[in-house]
């Protein structure tokens, strides 16, 4: 059996999969890196599937979310009424992913990765890949902190990224949660059956209002417009969870229910991507969550390695 572990982007709320998944070493006694055959993650995702696929333990990524998440998600001044400029600079992020990842080259990494990111310069999708297939030639060389922080740019919060002669920003523009992205090129350049494949899929959590039910009374007055009722930070989140719930559905009518643990949570309040207040309230979600799946967690993956067994 082939296991995928995908991990979705939502910012400083990349809290709850990097937790989720330190109690699943912890109580469960695995690593995943050695649990898993493919890794994937967008934005703060990538983050995390980069650090597992580096060698770096559950615990380890997490504890910078909680040490680091207020110096990432500090405010410029001039961009705090959101008229010009990126929210936030991008030299916190940067210095802590260099720290973490280190010089590390996509090359380096023996477990197959997909990174998501989008090229905003050519208007098309960019994918980074570790050195799987034998095809790869262009990302051999990038180095897997460039990869994360490209991943990371979320449009509006944080600056596009060079690599290379590409313009990059945020995967989640077209792969929040890049479970499908996995899963087809797993099909097509690992050649591994769909009846194989077992994937774990972690969100970052699903806000279910954004806009007020009474936005229809008000239309003629405020309108939709960027300084009255649009909010971008407001509309990129429920793009990305849009982008994260389609890409999920699609999953689940691609597999079988048996083949696809998805394990996320939903909110009647707002989830900001930038909000480190939010911390505590994010491990109570995850460790909440994995006492109430822990046996689904735990037949998920013994599963996978009883069928890989039988298949070796």
């Amino acid at each position: 059996m082939f296991r995928i572990l995908s991990i979705d982007g939502g910012g400083f709320r990349g809290v709850y999969p990097a937790h989720m998944l330190q109690r699943i070493e912890q109580e469960l006694g695995i690593s995943i890196r050695e649990h898993v055959d493919l890794l994937t993650g967008t934005s703060t995702g990538s983050i995390i599937a980069g650090g597992l696929a580096k060698g770096i333990s559950a615990r380890e990524i997490a504890s910078i979310y909680e040490a680091k998440g207020t110096k990432i998600f500090k405010k410029r001044w001039f961009a705090r009424l959101g008229l010009t400029g990126s929210r936030f600079r991008s030299s916190a992020l940067q210095q802590i992913v260099s720290t973490v990842i280190g010089t590390t080259k996509l090359g380096d990494i023996d477990t197959p990765l997909i990174i998501p990111a989008t090229d905003v310069g050519n208007g098309c999708v960019h994918v980074f890949k570790s050195s799987y297939d034998k095809e790869f030639v262009r990302d051999r060389d990038v180095l897997l902190r460039d990869a994360i922080l490209a991943s990371c740019a979320a449009p509006t919060y944080f600056d596009p990224v060079k690599v290379d002669q590409y313009l990059l920003a945020d995967g989640g523009v077209w792969a929040n949660c890049p479970a499908m992205v996995a899963v087809i090129d797993a099909k097509r350049r690992l050649g591994v059956p769909l009846a194989d494949m077992q994937v774990l899929s972690i969100g970052t959590g699903v806000s279910n209002q954004y806009y007020s039910q009474s936005w229809r009374l008000w239309k003629y007055v405020v309108g939709w417009g960027f300084a009255t009722r649009w909010g971008r930070s407001k509309f990129i989140d429920m793009i990305l969870n849009l982008q994260s719930q389609t890409a999920s559905n699609m999953l689940n009518l691609l597999l079988q229910p048996e083949q696809v643990l998805r394990i996320n949570f939903d909110s009647d309040k707002p989830l900001p991507l930038d909000d480190p207040r939010e911390y505590s309230n994010l491990i109570a979600r995850a460790d909440r969550d994995f006492t109430h799946k822990a046996h689904l967690i735990r037949s998920f993956l013994e599963a996978s390695t009883e069928r890989q067994a039988q298949h070796a």
